[in-house]
């Protein structure tokens, strides 16, 4: 579990804002698992998803996207990794292919979390910020993440990463605003993804519909 554990440049839960909110949020509970469940709803409500908002800057590192209480699905799970981290919690990075419209093609990846609670072991969650059409809650053993599988291009990947994917950061730190974020969204086909380490052996599992 310890890489599950580790600051790094983007989870830089070491950040005294992380920490001191992280602190805050813990202080009423208890126990590993309703600490992640206050973590992920206070990153899922307090922290306004870029696109859905229409907010400014696009945010990579957990410490900016405390500070501009904004990102994308990829940085909000940035930041509840964080929190979780910084409270002793392992958490990791997961990825899903959804398409962007509802439609089918276009497609871009979706990023959210994994957390490891003592009962149940890893438990998948969804902070990208609720809204009509989406209702992703912390109910483990019950997963109820925000988006399910539609289409035959979609994919529910289930490698767990300890470190977001490299073209992730590399898509977020090099986009300004969120209508350009928009418009460059990442992406990797289902030929591809065994490249990402998202699926062993090419082959990948859709999630139920």
């Amino acid at each position: 579990m310890e890489e599950y554990l580790k600051a790094s440049e983007v989870i830089d839960w070491q950040h005294p804002t992380i920490i001191e909110i992280a602190n805050q949020i813990a202080s009423s509970y208890e126990t590993p698992t309703a600490i992640a469940k206050a973590c992920f709803e206070w990153v899922r409500d307090e922290i306004c998803h870029s696109f859905d908002y229409q907010m400014n800057p696009v945010t990579c590192r957990a410490s900016d996207v405390l500070r501009y209480k904004t990102g994308y699905c990829y940085a909000k799970s940035h930041l509840l990794a964080a929190l979780l981290r910084a409270n002793k919690i392992p958490a990791g990075f997961c990825y899903q292919r959804l398409s962007i419209d509802d439609q089918g093609a276009p497609y871009c990846l979706h990023g959210f979390n994994a957390i490891h609670l003592p009962e149940i072991g890893w438990y998948r969650v969804d902070a990208r910020g609720n809204k009509e059409g989406v209702d992703a809650q912390f109910s483990p053993p019950q997963e109820q993440l925000a988006f399910k599988i539609q289409f035959p291009e979609e994919a529910d990947f289930h490698a767990i990463f300890s470190e977001p994917l490299q073209m992730i950061v590399e898509a977020l730190q090099s986009q300004a605003t969120w209508d350009d974020m928009l418009r460059n969204l990442p992406d990797v086909t289902l030929e591809s993804a065994e490249n990402y380490g998202l699926v062993p052996n090419n082959k990948y599992t859709p999630a139920s519909k």
